[in-house]
């Protein structure tokens, strides 16, 4: 099957209706910080989760009766599995998902709750790939790949023609890569739209393996990402030749810069991202110089991310914000003095949620104690003021665990 603007919008026909025609709106305060015009495409909205119900979909309806009656099998880190396995459901179909052992726990529930055999093997998805070409040969199953795939990626491409219909004014795309199929199927479907359109892909510093590729290097990955739904060693073979001829540039980003995205989305726009999903935003922030003040359209690609891991993003924005805090705080040890530095810490307006009264492990000597502090804060602004009131007071202060 050749991938064009007709194969696409032919996909676009079979899916209507079964898919969310998810929102593109637009960011105004993402937009001030910025200095880019943002639209966000809030693909997180999918029944599933992320884009890949529209891949998964067209790719099922393709399949002759029997080969629905046989079965489909997949490998995926996650938000594949999940809808294969909820759109082979709806339509009958046997499905078995094979992921790597660490996929996060919610995809994994979730994928298992849509009907489908779940195996987990392996601890990348290259692992999880080869076992499921083994199975699909030996019981008969039809392979859904996850990107590496003409009806999945035609699918995939359906997001920028409803981008474009909602804002037609669009100058820039900016989309996250993994093995390729999201932003092959949308650099076909814009740039055939509008061929002056600028196409970003963009992908973590640990899994650079697309810009790799086109670079004729050989892939040289880390284990793991925050990233996980993009954290793939090999691109397609259908989607490296896309990628080279459609897309204008690749930009990395780093974990730190994942975990800011997801948070701003989160506090900003009252949107649950996964990391994946963030990289898009990540990598806008990296480039406000050469993207300020064009029409720049994100792919929120999914919202499936665990609560642990959200929570601790949560924390530790906290802590680079200045907004949690841990200070030490060297006192006499004699009663009262504890309720002392307290009350100086609340006539600053923080607030203490933690508190460490050591006595044994400190090279202190034996007439003081060293207190540690939880704090919350209103930002780094008001961490110095709570220093200061201590400093005034006569308190030895060491600040930990904070990044200006």
């Amino acid at each position: 099957m050749s991938i064009t603007l007709d194969s696409i919008r032919a996909a676009a026909d079979k899916i209507r209706g079964s898919v969310v025609e998810t929102p593109c709106v637009h960011s105004r305060t993402l937009s001030e910080i910025t200095g880019v015009e943002l639209m966000l495409k809030l693909e997180n909205l999918q029944f599933t989760g992320s884009f890949k119900d529209r891949g998964a979909l067209v790719k099922l309806l393709s399949l002759t009766e029997p080969e629905r009656q046989r079965g489909v099998i997949a490998m995926s880190a996650g938000n594949h599995a999940q809808a294969v396995a909820y759109h082979a459901q709806q339509l009958g179909i046997p499905a078995t998902i094979v992921m790597p052992r660490y996929t996060p726990n919610i995809k994994t529930e979730h994928t298992r709750q849509f009907g489908a055999e779940v195996i987990l093997h392996g601890e990348i998805l290259a692992d999880a790939a080869q076992l499921a070409r083994q199975l699909a040969e030996q019981r008969g199953l039809t392979f859904v790949h996850p990107y590496d795939d003409a009806e999945v990626i035609a699918g995939q491409g359906t997001i920028a023609l409803e981008m474009l219909d909602a804002c037609p004014d669009l100058e820039v795309l900016v989309i996250p890569i993994g093995g390729g199929g999201l932003i092959a199927g949308n650099a076909i479907a814009a740039k055939a739209l509008k061929p002056d359109m600028e196409i970003i892909g963009v992908e973590t510093r640990r899994f650079p393996s697309m810009l790799q590729a086109l670079e004729g290097r050989q892939p040289a990955c880390g284990t793991t990402t925050l990233a996980d739904g993009i954290a793939v060693k090999t691109p397609g073979d259908i989607t490296l030749p896309i990628v080279r001829r459609l897309v204008d540039r690749i930009h990395l980003v780093d974990e730190a810069d994942i975990e800011a995205a997801v948070l701003l989305l989160m506090e900003v726009e009252k949107l649950v991202a996964e990391g994946a999903a963030a990289t898009s935003l990540a990598a806008v922030l990296d480039n406000r110089g050469t993207l300020s003040g064009r029409r720049v359209g994100l792919i929120i690609s999914g919202g499936n991310i665990d609560a642990p891991v959200l929570s601790s993003i949560i924390q530790r924005g906290l802590v680079r914000s200045g907004r949690l805090v841990r200070i030490r705080v060297d006192m006499r040890d004699v009663p009262g003095r504890l309720a002392e530095v307290a009350a100086h810490i609340a006539r600053s307006g923080a607030n203490i949620v933690q508190v460490e009264h050591q006595r044994t492990f400190t090279t202190l000597p034996l007439q003081l104690v060293k207190g540690e502090f939880v704090l919350q804060t209103r930002g780094l602004e008001h961490v110095r003021e709570v220093i200061d009131t201590l400093d005034e007071a006569g308190y030895r202060v060491q600040l930990s665990e904070i990044v200006e």
